[in-house]
């Protein structure tokens, strides 16, 4: 069973500036540390991106797949893996937005399972780092707009 990581932070910036940077998944090589390259494939009625190829080098987890994104409005966004690459067979997660006015909490919550073998404790310390670097990447994006 694939164990979860889940932090948060406060960015100054209303809700749906943040969701705007969030769903501009062509921009992450720019902010998201470990994200090398991100293809929109597909859109939903609402215009937001519904499938996206992803090329991820975080130290141990290099890889290639397709995250499919459910968005609920500016309160949130959730993904999980519709094509999985050759070291990650699944990949659920989402940020959830809190707040109302110039201050929006975001928790990023992620959960990481692979298909080689690999010790629990340096799986984990990948999913922290992902995540942690995420998040201060957002923020900085975010604030510096």
């Amino acid at each position: 069973m694939a164990d979860r990581t889940t932090s948060s932070t406060t960015i100054g910036a209303g809700r749906a500036e943040v969701m705007a940077v969030i769903a501009d998944f062509p921009s992450y090589p720019q902010w998201a540390g470990q994200v090398k390259s991100a293809e929109v494939l597909s859109r939903d009625e609402d215009g937001r991106p519904s499938t996206v190829r992803f090329a991820l080098d975080a130290g141990p987890i290099s890889d290639s797949y397709t995250l499919a994104y459910a968005w609920q409005g500016d309160e949130g966004v959730s993904w999980q893996v519709a094509e999985p690459g050759r070291m990650v067979s699944e990949l659920k997660g989402s940020y959830r937005l809190a707040g109302a006015g110039s201050d929006t909490e975001v928790t990023y919550e992620l959960t990481v399972d692979l298909s080689v073998p690999m010790i629990g404790l340096i799986k984990r310390k990948a999913e922290k780092v992902i995540v942690d670097t995420a998040l201060k990447g957002l923020k900085k994006r975010v604030e510096g707009r």
